[in-house]
């Protein structure tokens, strides 16, 4: 993709998949602003990626913050526009498993930091960068969403409803905004092999169920989705060659996502990856 003289906004971007899309976007050209909780390893993923871009007048910066906190979101965005000029792109892609286990065991409060993290985190992000989208004619946001959005994730609760939560807020912002150029999707990445998979193996099936937690023992052996797949999408809905698709939830693993570009009218007119009820005509049941 060529990204050329665009900027973005990378959130989480400190490790995992946060960092392998900033390091997508750097490859295509882009200039990114990094940001994480965690100033030390912050800086040492921005050193990393500033010492790989390819062209010299790109810029690779850094703040350390909370996206769940409006102070250190506003701050976030002001910087970004003072260091490289506006803001093109946004990736939210911060995010947290919370407490696993049962609903009614979990530790309250990690339950609704949790949410704060993923569900209010990217909108206070999307709140903060879709003025200066409106002014500059156009943009782009990439929501991650995650497994958790689509079925039911027992004894992963938290993470399970804000995922299915940003993914509708992601549609719906994706209407709101559709007059100003801004296009707004959603990525579901595929099973990863990251630190929260090493959460779940370390929580042990007493705690995640047998299921989920075989899943995991077996992402870390090989079986997960490289970084790569997920970032290789995201870099697609942050070029030029996106535009028009938006209000979508895009599968990296399973959906035909290079093809887009000629199906974008077809896509625009449907409700194609996105989520929606399920009701009995979709599964052949005849209903009086």
């Amino acid at each position: 993709m060529n990204l050329s003289g665009r900027t973005a906004i990378v959130t989480g971007a400190s490790r995992g998949l946060g960092k392998a899309i900033a390091a997508r976007l750097i490859a295509d050209g882009a200039s990114v602003m990094l940001t994480g909780r965690d100033a030390g390893v912050l800086q040492a993923a921005g050193e990393e990626l500033a010492a790989a871009r390819p062209d010299p007048s790109q810029h690779v910066v850094w703040q350390a913050g909370d996206v769940a906190v409006q102070a250190d979101v506003e701050q976030l965005v002001a910087s970004t526009v003072e260091q490289l000029g506006r803001v093109d792109v946004l990736v939210s892609n911060a995010g947290v498993y919370g407490p696993l286990g049962l609903i009614e065991e979990v530790d309250w409060v990690e339950w609704v930091r949790a949410v704060e993290i993923n569900l209010l985190g990217t909108v206070l992000a999307c709140r903060s960068v879709v003025p200066l989208m409106r002014q500059q004619g156009g943009g782009k946001i990439v929501i991650l969403s995650g497994g958790g959005a689509t079925s039911p994730l027992p004894r992963v609760s938290a993470y399970a409803a804000s995922k299915a939560a940003v993914v509708r807020f992601g549609e719906t912002l994706a209407e709101e905004v559709k007059d100003a150029g801004i296009d707004v999707n959603a990525v579901a990445p595929g099973a990863l092999n990251t630190r929260l998979t090493d959460q779940i193996v370390a929580a042990g099936p007493e705690r995640v169920g047998a299921s989920l937690h075989n899943r995991a023992v077996q992402w870390q052996a090989g079986s997960a989705t490289p970084l790569d797949v997920g970032a290789d999408l995201v870099a697609f809905l942050a070029s030029p060659e996106s535009d028009g698709i938006t209000g979508r939830l895009i599968a990296a693993v399973w959906d035909p996502w290079r093809e887009f570009p000629a199906l974008r009218e077809k896509i625009a007119a449907s409700d194609v990856f996105t989520l929606r009820r399920i009701v009995p005509e979709d599964r052949g049941w005849e209903t009086p």
